[in-house]
């Protein structure tokens, strides 16, 4: 029975079994939106059973403190248990919520009431996870969801369950399990690489194995190897989301975002590249054919062919990374130095601006960014975030678009991607407040602060909200109401729908850069770009030319600050 073709200019507008072109882009605009919710979502339930381990093995993580306050918010008992049992009971609670039916999650119940309340009036307060996934993979199944509204609405409501409840596990377990990101200065760019030691990339979302592999590269043995060989040292430096993970927590260098994975093999310099999944091209094998690198696939999930595949479990990281370690070390006397070519110099940048640090870094609290938004220091606020895109010119998008926002007093916080190219770029420093405006340049040299705020990863994109609900609860307004934007110039993968449509269910408007697929029905375009604004306060844009996106979030900030009197 298919696939449907609709042609309009033949008269064929109806598919065999009466799908109209409307049906057919929302069902597969939901098929997008639920397979980037699914991303986060097992991405946080990896972390959940890492948690689980760990607790059995007797461990409590890097930040007991963040693992117990986190145990509180999601109804865990605390006391008089010891950090191992609140690490256990908490594994159990957030695998539940993770499927659980109730309409409120413990992250739901985080959102400010005025925002709730907007979702409860609109049909849309988001179960568990796994819960709206499962419906959504049922709504889009042949002969059930028939009404494209209604598709959409549920769009809308799996994707708040991936921001607030998939995305948001993932990023609490990161941050008691490794660390809660603090304030640091790092290094980006292709200049990371050294031409004098062994050169291991780290790419992917999964930060299990990454930590293990810092705590080997260290490895006394492993080092006089490296040093027998003929090289300096051992040198890792990460690539896409795990690049963030590792800069935000550990000063690690990162190499590059999306677009760098092959340019960083074509360096002629890589001994090995290691990855799990999520945005790893299949390519990478043929690209590293031409050079001496190996690519080292670790994920039962992502098995790449023409990769060795070196599978990680937590039972035996050590060993496996030691393992891959090895393997690269030797590695290093095949490169062919005359042939290496590193280009540049290494970029600084600041790094580490989860929520709590930003409050630290502003003296203790969010009122002094509450004060410089009502005053118009600040004129507002604009999440910069997403991936890169091969239709766009590599980081053009973002670059452009961060430099236009900051000249216009916006401040922008960024992940992933997105914050990646702003680092590349040197936005992520101190200086780059001289490019600002006159009142966020005042600002960010007040509590040395950069202009753009690297907040993480991906799946980080929940600390995005969670200041959004802080900053909302600053103004006792719903999120819809703040002078608050999204923006993904470069995006491309199904996550940044989801996260795009969870911004924007939030109450964030947010402009990409390039069009989804949702040109075959103008009643799907009418129903994101406008209609929305009546259901949740916000709507999705769509504006190729950084400057024009710069101009949509302005114009809209400006309108958010009169309604708000500001």
């Amino acid at each position: 029975m298919g696939p449907c073709r609709i042609i309009p200019a033949t008269g064929r507008v109806h598919g065999v079994c009466g799908a109209d072109a409307d049906l057919i882009v929302a069902r597969n605009l939901l098929d997008t939106i639920v397979t980037g919710a699914a991303a986060h979502a097992d991405h946080g339930l990896d972390l959940v059973e890492a948690l689980h381990r760990m607790a059995e093995a007797g461990g409590v993580g890097a930040d007991p403190g963040e693992l117990r306050e986190s145990a509180r918010r999601h109804g865990v008992q605390t006391d008089p248990q010891d950090d191992t049992h609140v690490a256990h009971d908490l594994a159990h609670a957030l695998y539940e919520e993770c499927w659980s039916a109730r309409s409120e999650t413990s992250g739901v119940r985080s959102a400010p009431a005025q925002t709730r309340a907007i979702w409860a009036e609109a049909g849309i307060s988001p179960r568990g996870v796994g819960r709206e996934i499962v419906e959504a993979m049922h709504r889009v199944h042949m002969g059930v969801g028939a009404d494209y509204r209604s598709l959409l609405l549920h769009g809308l409501r799996t994707a708040l369950s991936d921001g607030w409840g998939g995305s948001m596990v993932a990023t609490e377990c990161s941050d008691f399990l490794f660390g809660t990101p603090t304030v640091r200065t790092a290094e980006v760019n292709l200049g990371v690489l050294r031409d004098d030691q062994v050169n291991i990339a780290l790419h992917g979302h999964n930060p299990l194995l990454c930590a293990e592999m810092v705590r080997g590269a260290a490895d006394p043995d492993l080092l006089a190897r490296a040093r027998a060989l003929g090289a300096t040292g051992i040198n890792l430096v990460g690539l896409c989301c795990t690049g963030s993970e590792l800069l935000m927590r550990g000063g690690i260098p990162l190499a590059g975002n999306h677009l760098d994975q092959e340019l960083v093999i074509a360096t002629g310099a890589l001994e090995a590249a290691v990855v799990d999944y999520q945005c790893i091209f299949p390519s990478l094998p043929q690209t590293a054919a031409c050079f001496h690198t190996h690519i080292i696939s670790t994920s039962q999930k992502a098995r790449l062919p023409g990769a060795l595949y070196i599978p990680f479990n937590q039972e035996s990281a050590h060993k496996t990374a030691h393992e891959i370690i090895r393997l690269a070390v030797e590695n290093f006397q095949h490169r062919d130095h005359e042939r290496a070519y590193i280009p540049g110099g290494p970029v600084r940048a600041m790094t580490g601006y989860s929520v709590e640090a930003l409050t630290h870094a502003l003296g203790g609290g969010l009122d002094p960014l509450a004060r410089a938004l009502t005053d118009g220091q600040v004129q507002g606020i604009a999440a910069v975030v997403g991936c890169n895109n091969p239709k766009v010119s590599h980081d053009a998008g973002h670059v452009t678009l961060v430099r236009e926002l900051l000249s216009r007093d916006i401040l922008v916080v960024g992940t992933g991607c997105a914050a990646i190219a702003a680092g590349k770029a040197g936005l992520m420093r101190r200086e780059a407040a001289d490019a600002a405006g006159p009142g966020l340049a005042s600002f960010c040299k007040t509590y040395g602060i950069p202009p753009v705020l690297h907040m993480g990863s991906c799946v980080d994109n929940s600390r995005v909200l969670t200041l959004a609900a802080a900053l909302a609860e600053a103004f006792n307004v719903g999120i819809d109401r703040l002078p608050l934007a999204g923006a993904a110039p470069e995006w491309y993968s199904q996550k940044a729908v989801s996260i795009a449509l969870y911004f924007v269910a939030s109450g964030i408007t947010t402009v990409l850069g390039v069009m989804p697929m949702i040109a075959g029905s103008q009643k799907v375009v009418d129903l994101l770009t406008t209609d929305l604004a009546g259901v949740v306060g916000a709507t999705l844009l769509v504006e190729p030319s950084p400057l024009g996106a710069a101009d949509l979030i302005e114009a809209h900030i400006m309108q958010k600050r009169e309604e708000l009197r500001i």
